[in-house]
């Protein structure tokens, strides 16, 4: 049997962190920027962990 390939799309959307949380941009920060206050903007920026519901499908994508 081949091993399974993971997927290189989602490895460039998320990192794994040293314990093994999920980690990804936050959503929201690519279009309609004019009409968002600056405040929201910048809570919008950085990176946080992903939602428990798509933890299990990002793990299998990643072939962990």
């Amino acid at each position: 049997m081949p091993k399974m390939k993971s997927h290189t799309g989602m490895g460039k959307r998320v990192k794994v962190t040293g314990r093994g949380k999920i980690v990804a941009q936050q959503a929201g920060l690519r279009h309609k920027l004019e009409k968002k206050p600056s405040t929201v903007t910048r809570r919008l920026s950085g990176t946080v962990e992903v939602a428990k519901a798509d933890v299990k499908r990002i793990k299998k994508l990643l072939g962990r």
